[in-house]
């Protein structure tokens, strides 16, 4: 596939309504109403919310391994182009460079993001993909997409943390971090964050 390619940024991930334990990651232009939606499944939507909301697992998630490994023997990730739509499925790849030579890898949409995001690259798609399956998003849906920490049902506030202490608190984040609960983490670090 050729043609214009157009830059994407992540605009929203939200908890997905047709299917169970899939998540709908929302791609937009900086400039343009239209958005990509694009069905990922539960462990990409933590990997990709882990690196938007700051949070560092304890262990590295496999999309930390496959960057930490690339980048150990200098394999620099470019971009991300997601270059094809068939039957609803978008198709993407990682554009990579090695010692002035330029590889496409082909990846799952969801994968290209997480590695996007870790990489700090662009991601594009072409203007006939988003011409295609692009869906212009009214105030109301645009500001439903924004909540990232729609992934898991919130179970802690941070009025519940009121009453607990800074080390309580650098405690509980640790094991939220721990067992990979990184909504929870989330709520604590904003918490510790307002503290300081």
């Amino acid at each position: 596939m050729g043609g214009e390619k157009i830059e994407l940024n992540i605009v929203g991930l939200t908890s997905g309504h047709s299917q169970r334990n899939s998540y709908t990651l929302i791609l937009g232009q900086e400039d343009g109403n239209l958005k990509l939606p694009v069905v990922i499944g539960s462990y990409e939507a933590q990997s990709i919310a882990l690196i938007i909301e700051g949070l560092t697992p304890q262990r590295p998630l496999t999309h930390d391994l496959m960057y930490d490994a690339m980048d150990k023997y200098n394999i620099l990730i470019k971009e991300v182009v997601i270059d094809q739509l068939k039957e609803g499925v978008f198709y993407a790849k990682i554009i990579t460079e090695q010692n002035g030579v330029e590889f496409a890898i082909d990846s799952r949409t969801s994968d290209a993001v997480a590695m996007s995001l870790r990489a700090k690259c662009p991601i594009y798609t072409f203007k006939s993909i988003l011409d295609d399956a692009g869906i212009i998003y009214d105030n109301e849906d645009e500001d439903d997409a924004e909540h990232i920490n729609d992934i898991k049902p919130k179970i802690d506030s941070a009025n519940s943390f009121n009453k607990m202490s800074l080390n309580e608190l650098n405690t509980e984040l640790e094991r939220a971090i721990q067992v990979e609960d990184y909504d929870r983490a989330a709520v604590l670090r904003d918490e510790i964050n307002s503290r300081s």
